[in-house]
């Protein structure tokens, strides 16, 4: 390697750990490189405009939005309500609700801060009211929050699809099978970290009925329905996608024109200030991911030009051959990746550099997506970034001192077997996109 890739790099990852914002630590970093290597500026500057003027890109506002809208029209609580009847009567069935919550949840928003936002914020209190342990509930809705990164549609998988130039309903279809093996695992783990807990309050058949019973009542007093609108969005929007009627773009504009009326008129929740602030929250979020987009697109352009991931594989390659060894070497810096930074800058750096080398090691780029969906997520909940770990914190009220024994047991026993699963079973992430007739 150049001087000028050395320092840029040692540069990048010093910036990261002092705090400065990711954009502005891809930008330094790519115009030491530049500097270095003598290349244009005025052309690098083209370049990256012209890459992140892309239709595609739409999806991901349109996604934001769509969940922003849904998390202040009560469709949150619809489904926490839907979810109860299935497992409510089991101890830990409450935080098992949670979970189920969450995943139906991502399968609409496609995000993880929308789920953890919209869900976390219901179920949080009720948890608590039942004597749930609150560091417990912050760790597990933290996790359950990142299955919005795997389950489809997934704004992970959007930039992965455009940046690798993989077919994103591909790359869609790669990540839900990991997302339900997570959702399992994750309620697995909490029902046996609850199991001797005898503080906790679980209703009886009795009371559930009752309860239902009493919902139903009320529902019909105030005129508002039940789940099925809720539960219908993602048939919707995933309907659309893979029976071939609408791009992703178009669907991600139907999610948001479907959530509007349905907050409005059916569940009665959303109202015009909720709204504006739902817009408010989507354009904030849009333009941190185009600027992230932007200086990113810079960073990779240099790391192509002088030949970086040539230079990974080599080292790769001089300490073993073995495709599966350096296989788990991707896995080990990706997890260092994603301690330093969100999901969306992590996949938007790591994405041209290593589908080259999956690639020439002859593994799928549809398989890669899901690992690095997978990868990205555990760096959602693992210092010292984190940022969903600190998010739930928030929404929770738990210290994070007594978040990080449950949330270590999550990691051991739900996101490690689940990487190791899907980074070793390859069927796990590719059947489903072979199965609809995506070539992987």
């Amino acid at each position: 390697m150049t001087p000028a890739i050395i320092l840029a790099i040692v540069l990048l990852f010093l910036l990261l750990v002092i705090g400065v914002p990711v954009a502005l630590s891809f930008f330094l970093s790519a115009m030491v490189i530049a500097l270095g290597s003598g290349a244009s500026l005025s052309l690098l500057m083209s370049y990256s405009y012209k890459n992140t003027s892309s239709i595609i890109l739409l999806t991901i506002p349109l996604f934001i939005m769509a969940g922003s809208i849904m998390a202040y029209g009560g469709i949150g609580r619809q489904i926490i309500n839907a979810a109860s009847r299935l497992v409510g009567r089991l101890k830990g069935g409450l935080a098992v609700v949670g979970i189920i919550a969450c995943s139906i949840f991502a399968a609409i928003s496609g995000s993880a801060c929308a789920t953890l936002s919209a869900i976390g914020g219901i179920i949080g209190p009720m948890l608590k009211e039942k004597r749930y342990p609150r560091g417990l509930v912050a760790a597990m809705m933290a996790s359950a929050g990142v299955i919005g990164i795997l389950i489809p549609p997934s704004g992970i998988m959007i930039l992965y699809g455009w940046s690798s130039s993989t077919s994103v309903l591909a790359c869609f279809l790669a990540g839900a099978i990991p997302g339900i093996i997570l959702a399992v695992l994750l309620s697995l783990c909490t029902l046996f970290m609850l199991r001797n807990n005898n503080e906790i309050e679980t209703l009886s058949a009795e009371e559930l009925k009752a309860a239902w019973a009493e919902e139903k009542r009320l529902r019909k007093a105030s005129g508002e329905h039940g789940p099925f609108w809720a539960l219908l969005m993602p048939f919707i929007i995933l309907g659309c996608i893979y029976g071939g009627v609408t791009t992703t773009t178009e669907a991600a504009a139907i999610a948001t024109a479907y959530a509007i009326p349905v907050g409005f008129f059916i569940y009665k929740k959303l109202t015009w200030n909720a709204m504006k602030d739902s817009f408010i929250d989507a354009a904030k979020s849009t333009g941190t991911i185009m600027l992230l987009t932007l200086t990113v697109q810079m960073l990779s352009r240099m790391f192509i030009d002088v030949n970086l991931p040539k230079m990974i594989l080599n080292a790769f390659y001089s300490v073993t051959e073995n495709r599966w060894g350096i296989l788990v070497m991707i896995n080990l810096f990706m997890i260092v990746l994603g301690m330093l930074m969100d999901d969306t800058s992590g996949t938007l750096l790591a994405t041209p550099i290593l589908v080259p080398i999956i690639k020439e090691l002859g593994f799928s780029p549809a398989h890669f997506a899901a690992i690095l969906a997978v990868n990205l997520g555990m760096g959602n909940i693992t210092p010292p970034v984190a940022p969903l770990l600190y998010f739930s914190s928030r929404i929770i009220g738990a210290p994070l001192k007594e978040m990080l024994k449950p949330t270590l047991i999550y990691f051991l026993f739900a996101w490690l077997p689940t990487l190791i699963l899907v980074t070793f079973v390859p069927a796990v992430s590719t059947w489903l996109p072979q199965l609809c007739g995506y070539a992987v």
